[in-house]
This record gives structure tokens, C-alpha cells and sequence, in this order.
């Protein structure tokens, strides 16, 4: 068994350094209706990479656009510079390329040629020790359907709350 394994025991506490998770963007669901989503590869640097594996990153300005040249590149996304780099440090919100096959690429600029929607980046991860961002059509909410939204996810957790009270109880 190599140790790639997958036979290989970690404590309750220990996380997989190949397959965590290093950002969210949770205001994009609050902001957006999401449609469809997309795993895509980055191009990045090495100091970008050491920043990330430090679990430091900010997803909530980013957006990705395709250029004349049809690739799509994810912009204004905060990757902070490395703290032991030196002058091959990183520019904090450079854009960075988006890795993704061929067909999938054409399949979302039909769907962004439509008014009102957008390319968004939900979430920001290593799998298998590569760096992968999630990506998402997306359409923006107005501000009734953001109040709309709330209102269903409290009125979600009042009933579960009920029920627990009540199963609780029941014992």
C-alpha cells in the first residue's frame, strides 16, 4: 500500500491537508440565484499556492469573464501575498486563469450571453491536492426575493426547533 492510500487512519480532529475546503462565498447565494455549477482548475503561482494551504483567501468581490479570446479568467478574487516570500511574491487580486474542458467552456458563455447573468465563485478548494474553485451561473435576486429567502430559511428552522421540542418532550 502506497501512502496515497486511502487505508491510511487520521484522528477525529486531523483534516485532510489534499481535500479541505479554503473558502466560501456565502453572500453569493445570499445575492444570486445560482443555476448551474462548474469545477474548474486555476493557474496559479507557488506563493499563491503556500497562501492558500494557509487557509487564507476572500471570494467575495470575484467574478470570472471570458476575454476575446474565449478563455475565461476569475478576477478580484483575494489570494493575500505570502508572508515568507520574497520578491516572487504574488499581486493580491491578479486574475487567474480558469481551467476547464473545451465543450464546458462553451456551454456557459451561451448561457451568460443571456441579460442579467453572471459567473460567480461559490467555493475555493484543494481535491487531491490540487487547487479547484467552484463556479456558478448565476442571476441576481432582487431585494424582496433576498427577504423572501430569509423569511423561508427562518420559518425552516423554527419548525425543526418545534419538532425537537416536541419529539423531546414526547420521550
Amino acid at each position: 500500500m502506497g501512502k496515497n492510500s486511502s487505508s491510511v487512519k487520521k484522528s477525529k480532529g486531523e483534516r485532510d491537508p489534499r481535500n479541505h475546503v479554503v473558502a466560501l462565498n456565502r453572500r453569493a447565494r445570499h445575492d444570486y440565484t445560482i443555476s448551474d455549477t462548474y469545477e474548474a482548475g486555476l493557474v496559479l503561482t507557488g506563493t499563491e499556492v503556500k497562501s492558500l494551504r494557509e487557509g487564507q483567501a476572500s471570494l467575495v468581490d470575484g467574478f470570472a469573464a471570458f476575454d476575446n479570446r474565449g478563455e475565461l479568467w476569475l478576477e478580484q478574487v483575494h489570494i493575500p501575498e505570502y508572508l515568507n516570500g520574497t520578491w516572487t511574491n504574488h499581486a493580491t487580486r491578479r486574475k487567474r486563469k480558469l481551467l476547464l474542458h473545451g465543450k464546458e467552456l462553451i456551454k456557459i458563455s451561451r448561457q451568460v450571453e443571456d441579460p442579467g447573468k453572471t459567473i460567480v465563485p461559490l467555493r475555493l478548494y484543494f481535491k487531491d491536492g490540487r487547487a479547484k474553485v467552484e463556479i456558478g451561473i448565476a442571476t441576481g435576486k432582487r431585494e424582496y426575493d433576498k427577504r423572501h429567502t430569509l423569511r423561508e430559511k427562518q420559518d425552516a428552522r423554527e419548525a425543526q426547533r418545534a419538532m425537537r421540542q416536541r419529539n423531546l418532550g414526547v420521550s
